[in-house]
């Protein structure tokens, strides 16, 4: 898939740390083919003094994917993004959203939004080092900063840097006192924060992310902004997704059935097992992300148990997916 043929933002899968690698994405990919995909949050650390290839290294069937980065130095994200777009990355997405101490520690995720202009230069850089887009995710205030001309004043000094695309995770981040978990349940959501930055700035993408489930909600938001990102019913819910290349791409093709989806990961599964077996690959690195592919179906649990049978993965064969299906329908 070629840049100039990348489809639109409309739907994309938010970037989830330990649950976003490269084996969740691609089987994602089986469920929907249009859906943007995103890493994990890869540090510029990492990619300046540690093992690139380990943390950029995709298959080619994730297009459209994008590298998220975390970091607050311009040069070392403009020499990130510079090798992001080197592996074939279809977007470089800046972190300005995750509340984690961990993170702040390191000078990014929330706690840059309080300096709009370091970002605004952090986005210049990477600008000016590729040729693909550079976005940014954020949320709505940190700490009890409501005031809506925050982060309309963070999203217009970072647009001015040459940024079109914002990824709007609609709550406050809580920089103290809170867990990572907490923030994403505790502070409010406010979507009208996200449909305002809209109105305001209608030559950007605007994006919105938070606690959307349904094709429905979905569909309602797509009313007021351009598109919608994901989070973790994606991942818990994964095959909520079947219905979005239709629905939402006006792509009428054949939708994989659950039992497809598992069989079209048998093949990838052995090769990755096959390639990276001196690294330590376990069968369970790939099926830990698909326990979610039969939420809500009678006989759900009896799969999920079976797939998380430490017995039938040490065998490391990836035919226990369709031992499990078919455990799941006696079960039903």
């Amino acid at each position: 898939m070629t840049h100039t043929t990348l489809p639109s933002r409309r739907l994309s899968v938010a970037p989830m740390m330990d649950w976003t690698d490269r084996h969740c994405r691609v089987f994602h990919r089986q469920i929907t083919r249009h859906t943007w995909l995103y890493t994990e949050m890869v540090t510029t650390g990492a990619l300046v003094y540690g093992d690139v290839e380990r943390h950029l290294r995709f298959n080619d069937e994730e297009h459209p994917v994008a590298l998220q980065l975390g970091g607050s130095d311009p040069a070392d994200l403009a020499t990130a993004a510079r090798l992001g777009e080197q592996y074939g990355y279809d977007e470089i997405n800046l972190n300005c959203g995750c509340p984690s101490e961990r993170v702040q520690k390191g000078a990014f995720g929330a706690c840059l939004m309080a300096e709009p202009q370091l970002v605004a230069d952090c986005v210049k850089a990477m600008r000016d080092s590729v040729s693909i887009d550079v976005t940014v995710k954020h949320r709505i205030g940190i700490d009890k900063v409501d005031d809506y001309s925050f982060v309309r004043d963070f999203v217009g000094t970072i647009a001015d840097a040459g940024c079109n695309t914002f990824i709007v995770h609609a709550r406050n981040a809580i920089l103290k006192g809170l867990s990572p978990k907490e923030n994403r349940e505790i502070p409010p959501l406010k979507y009208e924060v996200a449909y305002a930055l809209k109105r305001e700035f209608p030559d950007l993408e605007i994006i919105i992310n938070g606690g959307i489930k349904t094709s429905d909600e979905v569909a309602l938001h797509l009313e007021h902004v351009d598109g919608v990102m994901l989070g973790r019913e994606a991942y818990h819910n994964p095959y909520a997704m079947a219905d979005y290349d239709a629905r939402f791409y006006g792509d009428d093709s054949a939708v994989k059935t659950r039992q497809e989806v598992l069989a079209a990961m048998i093949p990838y599964i052995q090769a990755q097992l096959d390639a990276h077996a001196a690294r330590g690959l376990k069968l369970n690195s790939i099926t830990r992300h698909m326990l979610g592919l039969m939420a809500g179906l009678p006989g759900a649990r009896s799969f999920r148990q079976m797939m998380s049978d430490p017995k039938k993965l040490a065998s490391a064969d990836p035919h226990l997916l369709l031992e499990a299906a078919a455990r799941m329908q006696q079960a039903a």
